[in-house]
C-alpha cells in the first residue's frame, strides 16, 4: 500500500502494609509468545469476576462430563527442572495417557484430583471452595487445566503432599482466599501449596488475592518448574524452602509480579534455583508497596538470568551464606539492596534453555502470562489421528532442503493435515501454498521461535524476471492461498532495504499474505517494514478468517492490512521507524467488505521504539476507490504506548473514517485515552458483539 497512491536495606522481611488494601485485581495489561518466549500466552481472562458456587454448580448440567476432548495443550510437558529425570520420574507430564475430564463442580473436581489413576482434568468453570481455604489434596499424574479462562479456583487452592508427583496445574485463575488481614497468620490459605512433592509444572495460571502465599514449594519439593504465572494483589507471594536440607531444585521464568509485597520469591536453602527472564514491577502511588523481590536465603544457590525490575525496593537481597550470580538483569527505578556474590551452577548442566532479551520482558510478560485463551478444543494426543509430516533442512538432513520443495511435494488437494517441519537456519526463498493444498501446518523444529526464518526482499517495484513488477501482493515472502492453513514457532521476513533502494517505484514489501479461510498464525514472528502483513480473502464475496495469536508483528506503515475478518490475540505488536530514522505511520489499513467483520485487535501490547505520538492505530482503505466498502478496525483491552497518537484514526484517499467502522474499548497505557468524537469507543454492550468468537463465527482454530 503506496502512501503516494492512497494506500498502499539490612534483610527486609515481612513488614506490615502501612496502607489499606484496595480489594480487587491490578489493571490487567493484555495479549501474546512459543518455545522461546513461553509455550502459550494469556492474561487475565473473561469472567475473572465470576464466582459459583458448589450449591448452583452441581446440577445434572454441570457435572463431569468423561471422555472429554481436552485443550490441545493439555498435552504439553514441562520444561526446566521439572523436566529433569530424578527420584524415579522422567519429565513432568501429568495425566497424559489417563482419561480426559471436564469438570464443573467442586465435587468433581475434587473426586478426579484425588483419585488414584491419571487423568486430565478440565476445568471448565468457576468453582467455589466450600469452606472457604480449602486446599484440594492432590494425587499424582494429573493435568488440572482450565478451559480457555472459564476454569477458576474461588477461595482455596491445591495441596500437593509427601510423594505426590508428575502434576501440571496450568491455565486456571485460582484467587480470593483472602481474609481481610493483611499480614495474616491464622489462615493459611494458598493458591498452590507443596509439601515434599516433586516434579511439578505451574504454568498459565493468574493466582492473586490469597490469605497467605499464592505459591508454598516446601518441606524439600523438588524439581518444580513456574512459568508464565501472573502474581498480583499480594502479601506474601511466593515461599521456596522451609526445609535445612538443599534438596530443592526449581526453576522459576517468565512470570509476572506485580502490586505483590514480599516473597518474590524467597528462597530459603534451594540446593539449585534458576530464575531468568521474569518481570517484578512495583508501581508508584499504588497501595502495595514491595520490600524485597528476588530473596536468596540460608544456602541458596540461584543463577538470576535477564529478569526485568521496576520500580521494585530490594530487588535482589541474599544472605550472607548464599549464593547469588547475576547476568544481563536490567533494574529500572528500583532502590536499596541488590546483591549478588558466591558460586552457583550452570543451569545448562540440568536442561537446555533460551533466554528472551531482557529489554523484551515487560512487553512479553504483560502479553504472555496467565490464562491462554484457548478457542476450542482438541481431540487428545491417544484418540488424535496423526498427520503426515514432511522435514526440511538446510544441511541436507531432511527429506527437502527448502520450504517450497516440501509445499510442491503435498498432494493437490490432500483430503487430511501435512506438517512441514522446518528445522532450524535460514531459509532465503519465496514460499507458495496454492489454493488446491489445503491442511498445511508450516512449523518450525527449533526451541524458538527465531530459530526458523523465512526471509526474502522482493518490494512491489522490484522487477520480476518475466518483465513487469511484482506489486505488493506478488512482493510477499510467503504467500497463502490455501483453506486451514497454519503456522507455528518460526519466522517469517522480508527485509527489502528501503533506504538502498530509494530510486524504486513501490516500497511496499510483504512478509506474509494470507488469502484464504480458517487460517491460524500461532506462535510466530511476521516481521518487515511497510504492508508486512497483507490478510486477504480470495475473493471479494468470500470469506477469509484469519486469527493471530501469541505472537509478533512488527512494521511502520500499514503493515497490518486487507479485507479478512482477522483477529490479532494475546500478541505483541512492534513499531519500527522508517527508513530514515523518522517516526511515523500506521497500523493497520482494512479494506472491509460491509457484510464482514474486519480487523480486531485484542488484548494485545503496542509498543516500539519510536517517537511519542507518531502513529495511528489505523486508516480507512476504500481499495480501488470503492464507496461501498465499509473498513473495520476494532482495539480492545489492549496496553498502547506512548508512541499511539491522541487521535488515533486517519483518513485515507479521500474517504473519511467516521464513515467507517473504527473503535477502541477498555485499552490502558500512555497512548489510551477517553472518548470523543476522535476517538470512539465502545460501550458495554456494543462491546459484547465485538468479541473474538463474532469475528471467528463458527471457526474454532485448534492445534
Amino acid at each position: 500500500m503506496s502512501e503516494r497512491r492512497g494506500k498502499t536495606t539490612a534483610g527486609p522481611r515481612h513488614r506490615r502494609r502501612r496502607t489499606a488494601l484496595t480489594v480487587g485485581i491490578p489493571l490487567a495489561l493484555t495479549a501474546a509468545v512459543t518455545t522461546t518466549y513461553g509455550t502459550g500466552l494469556g492474561v487475565f481472562g473473561e469472567g475473572a469476576g465470576q464466582t459459583a458456587s458448589a450449591a448452583t454448580t452441581a446440577t445434572a448440567a454441570t457435572k463431569a462430563t468423561t471422555a472429554a476432548a481436552a485443550p490441545a495443550w493439555a498435552a504439553d510437558t514441562a520444561d526446566g527442572f521439572a523436566s529433569v529425570n530424578s527420584l524415579g520420574q522422567n519429565g513432568t507430564y501429568g495425566g497424559r495417557g489417563g482419561q480426559t475430564v471436564t469438570v464443573k463442580t467442586l465435587a468433581d473436581l475434587e473426586k478426579y484430583a484425588t483419585a488414584e489413576e491419571p487423568y486430565v482434568i478440565v476445568v471448565a468453570a468457576a468453582i467455589t471452595m466450600n469452606p472457604v481455604g480449602k486446599e484440594i489434596k492432590v494425587k499424582s499424574d494429573k493435568t488440572i487445566v482450565g478451559q480457555g479462562t472459564s476454569g477458576q479456583i474461588v477461595g482455596g487452592g491445591f495441596f500437593l503432599g509427601t510423594g505426590v508427583h508428575n502434576v501440571i496445574i496450568r491455565n486456571l485463575t485460582i484467587r480470593d482466599s483472602y481474609q481481610g488481614v493483611w499480614n495474616d497468620k491464622d489462615h493459611d490459605f494458598d493458591a498452590v501449596q507443596m509439601d515434599g512433592a516433586h516434579h511439578v509444572w505451574i504454568d498459565h495460571n493468574d493466582l492473586r488475592h490469597m490469605a497467605d502465599g499464592l505459591i508454598d514449594v516446601r518441606k524439600d519439593s523438588t524439581n518444580v518448574t513456574v512459568s508464565w504465572n501472573r502474581f498480583s494483589d499480594n502479601n506474601k507471594t511466593f515461599g521456596i524452602g522451609w526445609t535445612e536440607n538443599l534438596v530443592t531444585d526449581i526453576t522459576i521464568h517468565h512470570n509476572w509480579f506485580r502490586e505483590t509485597e514480599q516473597r518474590n520469591p524467597s528462597t530459603d536453602n534451594a540446593a539449585h534455583a534458576h530464575l531468568y527472564n521474569n518481570y517484578l514491577q512495583d508501581d508508584a502511588g499504588t497501595t502495595i508497596k514491595s520490600s524485597y523481590g528476588n530473596y536468596s536465603r540460608g544456602s541458596t544457590k540461584m543463577v538470576l538470568e535477564n529478569s526485568y525490575f521496576q520500580g521494585m525496593n530490594n530487588p535482589v537481597t541474599k544472605d550472607a551464606t548464599a549464593a547469588v550470580v547475576q547476568r544481563g538483569n536490567t533494574f529500572s527505578g528500583t532502590s536499596g539492596r541488590n546483591e549478588s556474590g558466591g558460586t552457583a551452577f550452570d543451569p545448562k548442566s540440568f536442561y537446555g534453555y533460551t533466554l528472551d532479551r531482557t529489554a523484551d520482558v515487560p512487553a512479553l510478560l504483560t502479553a504472555g502470562t496467565g490464562p491462554r485463551t484457548t478457542i476450542g478444543t482438541a481431540t487428545t494426543p491417544s484418540t488424535k489421528a496423526a498427520a503426515a509430516t514432511l522435514t526440511v533442512a538446510k544441511d541436507g538432513s531432511g527429506q527437502f532442503t527448502t520450504v517450497q520443495a516440501a509445499v510442491d511435494a503435498v498432494p493437490a488437494n490432500n483430503p487430511s493435515r501435512v506438517v512441514i517441519s522446518v528445522k532450524p537456519g535460514t531459509y532465503r526463498e519465496t514460499v507458495k501454498v496454492p489454493a488446491n493444498k489445503p491442511h498445511v501446518t508450516v512449523q518450525g523444529a527449533g526451541a524458538s521461535r527465531k530459530d526458523t526464518v523465512i526471509v526474502f526482499n522482493n518490494a512491489a517495484g522490484t522487477a520480476k524476471p518475466g518483465g513487469g513488477t511484482y506489486g505488493t501482493s506478488g512482493s510477499a515472502t510467503v504467500a497463502v492461498e490455501a483453506d486451514d492453513f497454519q503456522a507455528r514457532n518460526l519466522t517469517i521476513n522480508n527485509d527489502f532495504d528501503e533506504a538502498r533502494n530509494q530510486s524504486l517505484s513501490g516500497h511496499q514489501a510483504v512478509a506474509l499474505r494470507t488469502a484464504a479461510d480458517q487460517v491460524l498464525l500461532d506462535g510466530i514472528i511476521v516481521d518487515g517494514d511497510q504492508d508486512t502483513l497483507l490478510l486477504d480473502t480470495a475473493a471479494k464475496d468470500r470469506l477469509g478468517r484469519v486469527y493471530v495469536t501469541n505472537s509478533y508483528v512488527s512494521g511502520n506503515v500499514d503493515f497490518v492490512f486487507g479485507r479478512a475478518t482477522a483477529v490479532i490475540d494475546q500478541s505483541v505488536i512492534t513499531l519500527k521507524k522508517r527508513w530514515d530514522g523518522t517516526s511515523a505511520g500506521y497500523i493497520t489499513a482494512p479494506s472491509t467488505t460491509a457484510d464482514r467483520k474486519g480487523i480486531l485487535i485484542n488484548r494485545s501490547v503496542v509498543n516500539g521504539d519510536v517517537s511519542a505520538g507518531s502513529f495511528f492505530l489505523g486508516r480507512n482503505w476504500h481499495a480501488g476507490g470503492d464507496a461501498t466498502l465499509r473498513p473495520q478496525t476494532t482495539v480492545r483491552n489492549s496496553t498502547l504506548s506512548a508512541a499511539v497518537k491522541s487521535t488515533p484514526w486517519s483518513d485515507m484517499g479521500g474517504f473519511s473514517w467516521k464513515n467507517d467502522r473504527f473503535a477502541e474499548y477498555k485499552n490502558t497505557g500512555p497512548g489510551s485515552g477517553a472518548a470523543s468524537s476522535d476517538r470512539p469507543q465502545l460501550t458495554d454492550s456494543q462491546a459484547t458483539g465485538q468479541e473474538v468468537a463474532d469475528w471467528l463465527g463458527t471457526w474454532n482454530p485448534t492445534a
